[in-house]
C-alpha cells in the first residue's frame, strides 16, 4: 500500500494527483521550481521539496533531484502526472532502483513507446495501421526522404509530444528548414532533438482511445476521446464520446488499442492515439501516450471512474475491477484549456505572461486548475491556467452549459483564450459535429473570438468610468460626504480614455441629481446609471438593465457583462516621451529567450524575411522585417531575455540601403 506520493510535476496536474491520493489517505509530497515557490500546489500538499532554479532542465526534467526528494521525505512511490518525466524510462528505472513505486508503466513499456519510431515499428508488426514515415539521421538526404513520404508531410519529434517540433511541409522547399527548427524545439523541450517524417493526412479527425492494464495481464479500453480541435497542433477542445465514431468503429478502435496495450505489457492508464481519415479510408496509429493525459477527465465524467485512483491502485498490485471492465458511456463531456494569451493585431494568439488577479469560474463545470487570484504565469512553462469540463446528458448540453460557466467567468490579469473558446462551443459547425483538425482553419479563429460585446464596448467602457470615478469619491480626504459628482456650477465633463487592443476609447460623463450625460468618442449615450459604486454598475440602455461587475487592478478596468467581458487599459492623460519606439522598432511580441539572430547590422533586409527567434513557453516566434531596408540597430543577441514589447532591432528606411 502507497502511504506518501511524491507528484513530479507542477501546477493543475499536481493539484489534480493529490487531490485523489488525499482522498484515498495518502500523504503526498511537491517538488517545485523557484518560479513556482507560491503555487497553490505547493501549498496544497503535505510537505514540499525546492528545485533550484526555474528552467525545466534545472528542475522538473532532473529525474536525481525528484528521486533524492522522495527519499528524503519518506515517499513510498512517485507520480509523474503527464510532461516532464512521465514518459522517461530512465526516471522509472531510477525510482524502481531507488525503492520506489512508479505510479506509471514498466520501463520496458515506456521505452518500447518513447520513440515514435519504434512504436510505429511495433504496431505495424502487431497489424495496426500506421501512416509512412522516414526517420531523419545526421547522413539522411532530405530531398530523398521527403519523395518517399510525399507531400504534404509532417516533421515530428520522436520522443515527446503536445504540439511541440512539429511542422507541416507542403513542398521540397521548406523541408531542410523545418527540421532543423523542429529539431531545436524538440531538443529544448524534451532533450532530444531526434525527428522523423510522416504522411501528412489533411484535416483528419485526432481521436484516441484510454487503456488501463494491470500487473495481471488485463488490458480494457474506457473508449475514445475526440481531441480534433487544434492550434500549433496542441489540442484545445476535447470530448467523449467522439460525435463521429459509430458503435461499430468504436469496437474496432477499441480492439486495435488494447492489442497495442498487450503488445507492450502495459500496466496503469495509457492513451492510444489515431486519425481517422475522412476521405473513409479508416483510421492509422499516431501514437501510444504512456501517461495519464491532459483530456482524462472527459473520461473520467462519461464513465465515473477516477483514473489517478485507478493508477494507484494498479500500482499497488491490484487487478481491474468490475467498475473497469464494466464501464459504460453515460451522458457526454467536454473540455476545454483555457491559457494564458494574446491576440496580435494579425489574429495570432501568443503566450501571455503576468499576474492572476481575479480567477473565478463558477456553475455546472469541473475546473481543474493550477491557479489562484495572485498567482504569477511566468515564461517558463505552459500557459494553460485551467482545464474546464462540464458534462450533460448530451453533446448539446455539456457545450451549452461549457460556455456559459466560460462566458460569466472571472478571468482578470492576464489575456486570455475565454472568447476563442466560447465562439467554438457555440459555433453551428461544432454543435454539429463537424469538426477535425483544420477545423480552426475553415473558422477564422479570430472572428470565433469577437466576442460577445455589442456597441462596440461602449456601455463596458462607460460603466469602468463610473466605477473609477465612484472610487476616487469613496477614497477623497475633503468633502468626503458631498455626494459624488456634485458641482456648485456647472462644469466641464469629465474623461477617462481606455485602451483596447491597437484602439483607444474616450468616455465623457457629467453627473446630475437626476441622472448622468454620457457619450463615447464623442457619440451620445442613452444611458441611465441606476446605481454606481466601485466595484458595479447597473446601467439601463432603451428600457433594458444590465449589471456590470468592475474590477480596477490598477492600471487595467476588468469589466464583466451579460453582454461579454473587457478588459480596459487606462490611457494616461501624459504620455511618456521615453515610451514610444522609433518607427521601424521590431518589438518582442511576447517575454522570452532570443534562440537565434538571423541578420546583423547593417544588413539590407525585406519585408518578411526572419530577423530574430525567440522561444517561450517552449514554442519558437519568429519576428519579421516589417518593410524594406537596412537593419539599423542590432539591440539583442542570441541567450537575452526579453520582456514583451521590448525593442530587439530598428528596421530604417530602402533609401539607407544604399
Amino acid at each position: 500500500m502507497i502511504t506518501k506520493l511524491l507528484v513530479a510535476n507542477r501546477g493543475e496536474i499536481a493539484a489534480r494527483v493529490q487531490r485523489t491520493a488525499h482522498r484515498l489517505g495518502i500523504a503526498t509530497v511537491a517538488v517545485f521550481s523557484d518560479a513556482d515557490a507560491g503555487a497553490p500546489f505547493v501549498r496544497t500538499a503535505d510537505e514540499a521539496v525546492r528545485l533550484p532554479g526555474t528552467a525545466p532542465a534545472d528542475t522538473y526534467l532532473r529525474g536525481d533531484l525528484v528521486v533524492a526528494a522522495a527519499l528524503a521525505t519518506g515517499a513510498d512511490a512517485v507520480h509523474p502526472g503527464y510532461g516532464f518525466l512521465s514518459e522517461n524510462a530512465g526516471f522509472a528505472r531510477d525510482c524502481a532502483a531507488a525503492g520506489l513505486t512508479f505510479v506509471g508503466p514498466s520501463p520496458e513499456a515506456i521505452a518500447a513507446m518513447g520513440s515514435k519510431v519504434e512504436a510505429k515499428a511495433l504496431m505495424a508488426a502487431a497489424g495496426v495501421p500506421v501512416l509512412p514515415g522516414v526517420t531523419v539521421g545526421p547522413d539522411t538526404d532530405l530531398a530523398a526522404a521527403g519523395a518517399e513520404v510525399g507531400f504534404p508531410l509532417l516533421v515530428k519529434a520522436a520522443y515527446g509530444g503536445g504540439g511541440r517540433g512539429m511542422r507541416v511541409v507542403h513542398e521540397p522547399a521548406g523541408l531542410a528548414a523545418a527540421v532543423e527548427s523542429a529539431r531545436r524545439e524538440a531538443a529544448a523541450a524534451f532533450g532530444d532533438g531526434l525527428v522523423f517524417l510522416e504522411r501528412f493526412l489533411v484535416d483528419p479527425r485526432h481521436v484516441e482511445v484510454q487503456i488501463l492494464g494491470d500487473a495481471h495481464g488485463a488490458v480494457v479500453h474506457l473508449f475514445e476521446r475526440e481531441c480534433s480541435i487544434q492550434r500549433r497542433y496542441q489540442k484545445i477542445v476535447e470530448e467523449c464520446p467522439s460525435p463521429a465514431v459509430t458503435p461499430e468503429l468504436r469496437a474496432e478502435l477499441g480492439k486495435a488499442a488494447v492489442a497495442a496495450g498487450e503488445a507492450i505489457g502495459y500496466t496503469g492508464a495509457g492513451t492510444v492515439e489515431f486519425v481517422l481519415d475522412r476521405s473513409g479510408d479508416g483510421f492509422f496509429f499516431l501514437e501510444v501516450n504512456t501517461r495519464l493525459q491532459v483530456e482524462h477527465p472527459v473520461t473520467e465524467l462519461v464513465t465515473g471512474l477516477d483514473l489517478v485512483e485507478e493508477q494507484i491502485r494498479v500500482a499497488e498490485g491490484a487487478p481491474l475491477g468490475p467498475r473497469v471492465r464494466d464501464a459504460t458511456i453515460t451522458g457526454h463531456a467536454v473540455e476545454v484549456r483555457l491559457y494564458a494569451e494574446t491576440v496580435t493585431a494579425g489574429g495570432d494568439h501568443l503566450p501571455a505572461t503576468g499576474t492572476v488577479a481575479r480567477f473565478d469560474v463558477g456553475g455546472p463545470v469541473r475546473v481543474d486548475t493550477g491557479v489562484e487570484d495572485g498567482s504569477v504565469v511566468s515564461p517558463h512553462y505552459d500557459p494553460m491556467l485551467a482545464k474546464v469540463i462540464a458534462h450533460g446528458p448530451d453533446r448539446a448540453s455539456a457545450a451549452r452549459a461549457l460556455a456559459r460557466s466560460l462566458a460569466g467567468a472571472s478571468l482578470h490579469g492576464v489575456a486570455t483564450n475565454r472568447d476563442l473558446l466560447v465562439g467554438i462551443l457555440r459555433s453551428p459547425a461544432f454543435l454539429a459535429g463537424d469538426t477535425d483538425t483544420g477545423f480552426l482553419t475553415r473558422h477564422d479563429p479570430r472572428a470565433l473570438g469577437a466576442g460577445t460585446v455589442a456597441d462596440d464596448g461602449a456601455r463596458h467602457a462607460v460603466a469602468a468610468a463610473l466605477a473609477l470615478q465612484a472610487a476616487h469619491r469613496r477614497d477623497a480626504t475633503v468633502l468626503a460626504g458631498m455626494p459624488s459628482g456634485w458641482r456648485n456650477v456647472g462644469g466641464a465633463a469629465r474623461r477617462v480614455t481606455f485602451r483596447r487592443g491597437d484602439r483607444e476609447t474616450t468616455v465623457a460623463y457629467r453627473l446630475r441629481r437626476d441622472g448622468a450625460d454620457l457619450s463615447v468618442d464623442g457619440e451620445a449615450l442613452a444611458a441611465v446609471p441606476v446605481s454606481v459604486t466601485p466595484d458595479e454598475v447597473v446601467l439601463e440602455v432603451a428600457g433594458v438593465r444590465r449589471t456590470y461587475a468592475v474590477h480596477d487592478t490598477g492600471t487595467t478596468s476588468w469589466v464583466d457583462g451579460p453582454d461579454g467581458s473587457l478588459a480596459l487599459e487606462r490611457v494616461p492623460r501624459f504620455a511618456d516621451p521615453n515610451a514610444v519606439a522609433h518607427a521601424g522598432s521590431l518589438l518582442a511580441p511576447m517575454p522570452g529567450s532570443v534562440v537565434r539572430v538571423l541578420a546583423a547590422a547593417g544588413d539590407p533586409v525585406t519585408a518578411g524575411q526572419p530577423l530574430v527567434v525567440l522561444e517561450a513557453m517552449k514554442m519558437e516566434h519568429t519576428v519579421a522585417a516589417p518593410g524594406d531596408g537596412v537593419l539599423g540597430e542590432l539591440r539583442v543577441a542570441a541567450g537575452d531575455q526579453v520582456d514583451a514589447g521590448q525593442v530587439l532591432a530598428v528596421v530604417t528606411g530602402p533609401e539607407d540601403a544604399s
